[in-house]
């Protein structure tokens, strides 16, 4: 239908009798609004929550390796004297086969390349706990023995200098790569590089500084991969030499039947990180790599296979439902909003039965009616649909501040609920409105 100027000004007028009813009628209008304005805050904040939580999964799949499988050593306790007379012959079967595992080991590790065709890399890592110190400055975190491969699986990038050579692993150099925290405490104020800093109680001289990489949390935590940005790294073999090798305290004491206690945590390296070539060989190669541990360690349960990128998409499906759930949880205030505007609408049409009869009687029409009552309560969603995108961004702030849960307010999320409580004002007004203006004109004018 083509409007001209006289329809133009009809519904310019009916637009302004709205805004005056609303108006007018401030705090009735301002809790009418409550409900939309909660049900938008309440719907982008969940959607934040759930745009954080995935981020945070692709920011940890990205930190892990998307093609990455971790094996982690797992310290078990054996006692090879005093058997429990009470114990079962399966069990004392099952003791004697961990007795006799090695743990895992660098020669282990550095087979998986030569026997399986899928794997890209082989990342070794064995660490403790250490103190480090540069003159009067000192920093507490994780000393890791890596090789080569590690850098490479986890792709470390440096701020500055440069990555141990080949040479630095061969002859087990006492050379270090440190994390970005390490180097803030250690050295605030000057480089780091071609500076000797003391681990434990060996020095070792800086050659590369690491760019910042933040901290794993959640399945990264589970799957073994500590704070890049708090650990020094060393040449494995140097680690071994100077630090720990476990595997000769562990042949020694498995050469010893008669020792009482066997060391529990005998694995010479903590973990190794397969890298495969395509993530579809993910699975298959994972258990592969287990049928040959399981060999190697006469079945002896002293390690733990982790695939982080099955877990993260497991944890991100478990995520995506329960954003769901809290959206349409979230959408039910929308919907209770939606019911409040309608009912305070109708009792405001009884309340002006007798106005909407005077304009009928004057030239109104029932179209007119509609249209105003339509206005006033999409002004109510949408002014309240405002207010609402404005403190849910403020509760996500808040949320993220005060429980350290990450959220992540996208524009989406704000332009849907902006629509939403647009729709919510029209689909809930037009009943009220179409009862306005079906009211009979003489029955009106006579309502007291």
């Amino acid at each position: 239908m083509k409007l001209d100027s006289k329809s133009i000004n009809q519904y310019l007028l009916n637009l302004r009798i709205a805004f005056e009813a609303v108006f007018i009628n401030k705090i009735r209008s301002a809790l009418t609004a409550l409900g939309v304005i909660f049900g938008v805050a309440a719907v982008i904040a969940m959607l934040a929550i759930g745009n954080g939580a995935k981020q945070e999964v692709l920011e940890q799949m990205k930190m892990i390796g998307v093609n990455n499988i971790i094996i982690k050593a797992k310290e078990i306790e054996i006692k090879t004297g005093n058997n429990n007379s009470g114990e079962t012959e399966e069990e004392k079967n099952k003791k004697s086969k961990e007795k006799l595992s090695p743990g895992l080991s660098i020669l282990e590790a550095n087979s998986f390349k030569n026997m399986i065709p899928t794997v890209k890399y082989v990342s070794t890592e064995s660490k403790k706990e250490s103190n480090f110190i540069y003159k009067t400055n000192y920093f507490k975190g994780d000393l890791s023995g890596v090789n080569m491969d590690f850098f490479k699986v986890f792709q470390i990038q440096i701020e500055s200098g440069f990555f141990p050579s080949k040479s630095n692993f061969v002859n087990a150099d006492q050379v270090c790569v440190i994390g970005h925290n390490v180097k803030s405490r250690l050295f605030p104020t000057s480089k780091a590089v071609g500076k000797l800093i003391k681990c434990g109680k060996h020095w070792y001289k800086v050659v590369g500084v690491m760019s910042i990489r933040g901290k794993a949390t959640g399945v990264g935590t589970k799957a073994g991969i500590d704070d890049f940005d708090k650990n020094v790294y060393i040449p494995i073999q140097s680690f071994l030499k100077r630090h720990n090798d476990k595997s000769i305290v562990t042949k020694l004491k498995l050469s010893n039947r008669d020792e009482e206690d066997i060391d529990p945590n005998r694995n010479q390296i903590d973990n190794i990180i397969v890298q495969v070539k395509d993530s579809k060989y993910l699975r298959q190669t994972a258990e592969l790599l287990d049928k040959i541990l399981k060999r190697k360690h006469s079945n002896a349960e002293d390690y733990t296979i982790n695939v982080p990128e099955i877990l993260l998409k497991q944890e991100q499906k478990t995520r995506s439902i329960f954003n769901i759930v809290l959206g349409a949880i979230a959408s039910i205030s929308l919907i209770v909003g939606g019911i409040g505007i309608m009912n305070i609408m109708l009792a405001s049409v009884m309340e002006r039965t007798k106005e909407i009869g005077i304009r009928r009687s004057i030239g109104a029409r029932a179209s007119d009616v509609v249209f105003q009552f339509l206005a006033e309560a999409s002004i109510i969603s949408l002014l309240g649909g405002f207010i609402g995108v404005i403190l849910g961004v403020v509760l996500a702030f808040i949320i993220s501040k005060v429980t350290e849960i990450p959220t992540l307010v996208s524009w989406f999320s704000v332009v849907v609920s902006f629509v939403v409580s647009a729709a919510v004002g029209i689909i809930f007004g037009f009943m009220p409105a179409k009862k306005a203006a079906d009211n009979d004109i003489v029955d009106s004018l006579r309502y007291e």
